[in-house]
């Protein structure tokens, strides 16, 4: 049979894919770098209590800080009139609130710059033809999520700034962390796909991808466990591992009605759930290994679940000297930042047991054809 170039790209049509799918990619894993930050910055914010300190959502104005003496006085006179300067902060002063209100205000503004660094390179990627459309709606579409993260944001501040309230709602701080996570794992699962787009099935890799899904499942739910767990500062309680208070299930545990009420009101409860949550993760994660390395997997795929591995082991140790230490601010951030990391290992885990292979950049060349006779 004749041989028909055309099911071959040219050769400056493939360099050009290849130097496209490079490009994207790399700005999508900075990307993903980025909102890694934002959600360390985030944690910071909270466990220093500085997220009540602007009191106002201020998307363009709110770029600048106080510029005078004035402002800053303004500002301080706004934050005494809540409920957590009089209970929690009184008396700091100026100085004080100067150190709260930075914390916060570079926490807000990563997550602008965030979003020039999503929306600009966007549209010159898009202008160049680099991204096809369906890439580019999808992106757009995650443009969107992240102003909607901003609005969630905001809605979770004014929980805290009302007469009867120190801190934010836990419901709303769960959202806000939930939804910065959820853009985090698509920006990374979508930079992963346009790396490595041509996922091919391991010979004998099914059981062992089930259990990475399975794994991703349970690390989100420990992380949203975890956001009730800070939301009530149940942290501050329970300090003793792996008994709570002398009894591996906490007494009070369904001590509210209705009984649901328990998974996110109830300290004993929500610290005991979070808590079981992370050792089934542990144990899943730690299946995945066992599994992956009898299955004889593909170099890239060992060292994905054997990274998994390490990092569950590790946020883990780092849950239990939190909980011991009684939250320090340091091992707090670690320990959030920690939970974004295993995200990460159990994500790149399942892409690399799709069966993903690195691209060639070579320009692909056709198959040998015997001159005829």
């Amino acid at each position: 049979m004749p041989f028909d170039v055309r099911e071959f790209p040219a050769p400056d049509d493939a360099l050009r894919a290849a130097r496209n799918r490079r490009q994207v990619s790399l700005w999508l894993f900075v990307l993903a770098g980025m909102i890694l930050v934002m959600v360390v910055l985030g944690g910071a914010t909270r466990l220093t209590g500085s997220g009540l300190s602007i009191m106002e959502w201020a998307p363009v104005a709110g770029v600048l800080p106080p510029l005078t003496h004035a402002d800053w006085v303004k500002l301080f006179d706004l934050y005494k009139r809540i409920p957590q300067y009089a209970m929690v902060n009184h008396g700091f002063g100026l100085a004080g609130f100067q150190h709260i209100f930075w914390l916060e205000w570079v926490h807000r503004l990563w997550g602008r710059l965030l979003g020039v660094a999503l929306l600009l390179p966007l549209i010159w990627f898009w202008a160049r033809g680099a991204i096809d459309r369906r890439l580019g709606l999808r992106l757009a579409g995650l443009f969107v999520l992240g102003g909607l993260q901003g609005a969630v944001g905001w809605f979770m501040v004014a929980s805290g700034i009302r007469p009867d309230s120190t801190a934010v709602a836990p419901a709303r701080l769960v959202a806000h962390l939930a939804l910065a996570l959820a853009l985090y794992a698509a920006v990374l699962w979508t930079a992963l796909s346009v790396r490595w787009p041509a996922p091919r099935p391991i010979p004998g890799g099914r059981p062992v991808l089930r259990l990475a899904r399975l794994a991703c499942g349970l690390v989100a739910v420990t992380i949203v466990a975890g956001g009730f767990a800070a939301g009530l500062h149940a942290g501050l309680e329970y300090n003793t591992f792996p008994l709570m208070d002398g009894h591996l299930v906490p007494e009070g545990y369904a001590r509210l009605h209705p009984f649901l009420a328990n998974l996110t009101h109830n300290i004993a409860a929500v610290q005991f759930d979070h808590r079981l949550m992370a050792t089934l993760t542990v144990l899943t994660v730690l299946v995945l290994v066992a599994a992956g390395l009898r299955a004889k997997l593909p170099r890239a795929a060992r060292i994905a679940v054997l990274a998994a591995g390490i990092a569950v082991l590790l946020q883990f140790s780092l849950g239990v000297a939190t909980l011991l230490m009684v939250v320090p601010v340091p091992l707090g951030v670690a320990h959030q930042f920690g939970a974004t990391l295993l995200l990460t290992a159990v994500l790149v885990a399942w892409h690399t047991l799709r069966g993903a292979v690195p691209v060639s950049y070579a320009v692909p060349l056709p198959p040998h054809v015997p001159e005829e006779a």
